[in-house]
């Protein structure tokens, strides 16, 4: 099959369960473009990036200039430039009655340069519901043809839809062929925002779990507990409640060592905490980190908190998979009651729940869990178990491969709980 990805800025160290679709597919011998806009710092990028030979087949949108006027003067020459390749997009795309402000302000314009030329795909797959509404305007453009498949992930059906409102989908959830969502909290929100039930399904966010191997925790021989939170330094990641758990731990058990590996516009004020609480050699905030990297670190830990909250602005997390990762791995879990969060951790079994934003509650989960490393064993491997079973990405991918399918020939059914069934005959 030919797909088409319609994404955000590419490529991204947080976006690896896009990679990992991307790399999937490729290995499954299908054809896949990329469409999205080029980070402007780019310091780091997975491996699989170079491996794949990723940005060969990547079309990136034309750098939008500030000046208006040398806005106007860019669009001129791009304008003149493609025209014969596609004037009718071209010319729907200044269509400012129709597409008001975007078009007025040429951002739709400068948005289809990359799709001029494209052939036909089987399958556009927009990795975000704004990225949705972007490929089904493109499409009744005419800039991009093929079945649009969109998948909402988090802020997309979360802080987007307090801001934009609840209506903001309904073109959407009329014109496009099918619907996922990474957990079941999202998909019944996405119902309840008027989606058809028979149009959409759980597909979850998968990791490779061959590369995470797994190990039995036990306390160090130095009695030291590593104890580590991978995510972006932002409101959503609850990071916050996090180090104030932690430290009030460290009054009563000062051998522990609490690694936060992430960036984000919090890190200043997470660091002031940090210092506030007097925990600066016990608490580090360390900055971004490749997979292996952040493997290197799981392995050593003993430990794992995704303190994940709801934030002010309603953004909202689904199964993380920085989470997903330290289960494989066999660390055992402190996570939140908390948008998908409970559909992961098996509270009690591969660790422990708490409500969000209470540093006090996670301060009496990680004390339990120091004062009896006797359970960190059997909650390691219920955690690597229910990972494996339901976020394997080898198993993922040919489920995507199959919902591929069953949308470009029209005979997708799914159960009436979310799940993808056989196709049908017809």
């Amino acid at each position: 099959m030919r797909i088409a990805f319609i994404l955000g800025h590419f490529p991204q160290l947080s976006e690896t369960f896009i990679l990992n679709q991307l790399t999937g597919l490729i290995a499954r011998g299908h054809e896949v473009d990329i469409y999205g806009l080029k980070p402007e710092n780019v310091t780091k990028i997975h491996p699989d990036v170079e491996r794949y030979s990723l940005l060969k087949n990547t079309f990136y949108q034309p750098t939008i200039p500030k000046n208006q006027i040398l806005r106007f003067l860019k669009a001129v020459w791009l304008f003149f430039t493609n025209f014969k390749k596609a004037p009718v997009v071209l010319l729907r795309s200044l269509d400012f009655i129709k597409y008001g402000r975007e078009a007025a302000s040429l951002r739709l314009f400068y948005a289809v340069i990359p799709f001029i030329g494209s052939k036909p795909y089987d399958i556009i797959h927009c990795q975000f519901g704004l990225h949705g509404l972007e490929g089904m305007t493109y499409r009744d453009m005419g800039a991009i043809q093929g079945k649009l498949i969109t998948c909402f992930r988090g802020y997309d059906i979360s802080s987007f839809i307090e801001k934009e409102g609840e209506k903001v989908y309904q073109e959407l959830f009329e014109k496009g062929e099918f619907f996922l969502t990474n957990c079941e909290f999202f998909r019944r929100r996405a119902i309840k925002l008027g989606c058809n039930p028979r149009q959409i399904i759980v597909h979850g966010s998968g990791i490779d779990v061959s590369r995470f191997k797994y190990s039995d925790r036990h306390p160090n021989v130095t009695g030291k507990i590593r104890i580590i939170t991978t995510g972006r330094l932002v409101e959503k990641k609850g990071i916050e409640y996090a180090i104030r758990g932690v430290a009030k731990v460290i009054e009563r058990y000062p051998n522990i060592e609490y690694s936060i590996i992430g960036d984000g516009i919090l890190r200043e004020k997470l660091q002031r905490l940090i210092d506030e609480l007097e925990v600066g050699d016990k608490i580090k905030l360390l900055g971004w980190k490749n997979q292996e990297e952040i493997i290197d670190f799981l392995d050593k830990s003993h430990l794992f908190i995704a303190p994940s909250v709801t934030a002010q602005d309603g953004n909202q997390d689904a199964p993380v998979n920085t989470l997903k990762e330290a289960m494989a791995m066999g660390l055992p879990v402190i996570g939140t009651l908390h948008g998908g969060i409970p559909e992961l951790i098996e509270d009690g079994i591969s660790g422990f729940l708490v409500p969000e934003r209470d540093g006090d509650a996670i301060a009496a989960k990680l004390a339990y869990l120091i004062q009896h490393p006797e359970i960190w064993k059997s909650m390691g491997k219920a955690g690597r178990i229910y990972v494996k079973k339901h976020y394997e990405i080898e198993q993922l991918n040919d489920e995507l491969v199959e919902i591929y399918q069953q949308v470009r020939l029209r005979n997708i059914q799914p159960s009436e709980d979310g799940k993808l069934l056989p196709a049908t005959k017809k």
